[in-house]
């Protein structure tokens, strides 16, 4: 598959890596190139062969340089609800991609745009369950 992460820190970075692993052609995005340094670091991965380009996932120039129009895949996963949002939109609404993955920290807002279509990731919600179902062992 043809996969654009958008935003590389923890997550982004890793899930480029584990992706691009496993074979899959990778572009990750990101407005800050020092944050690429992270698809260096191996925890028993292969190299990163993707590719890293600096810009963000709303600006239009940049995603087609990343491929969007032939993308499978479009997740972002940047540290900003707003941003995940309109990247995701864009991506989905106006190139068509085929499936768009969103992290929204914000409960309300994930149950809101999961309904309006998106496919959303809520860490805040996941891990609250994951500690109360840890304190109930």
């Amino acid at each position: 598959m043809k996969i654009i992460i958008v935003g590389c820190g923890r997550v982004g970075a890793l899930l480029a890596r584990t992706l691009d692993a496993e074979g899959h052609q990778v572009t990750i995005l990101d407005n800050d190139s020092y944050s690429f340094r992270r698809l260096e670091f191996s925890i028993d991965l292969p190299e990163f062969k993707g590719k890293a380009l600096i810009g963000n996932g709303i600006n239009d120039t940049i995603l087609k340089k990343a491929g969007i129009e032939e993308a499978d895949v479009f997740i972002a996963v940047t540290q900003g609800d707003n941003r995940n949002i309109m990247a995701c939109q864009i991506a989905k609404h106006l190139y068509n991609v085929p499936r768009t993955i969103c992290r929204i920290y914000d409960p309300g807002r994930r149950e809101v745009f999961n309904g309006l279509g998106l496919e959303t990731v809520g860490p805040t919600t996941i891990i609250t369950n994951i500690i109360r179902d840890m304190l109930v062992k």
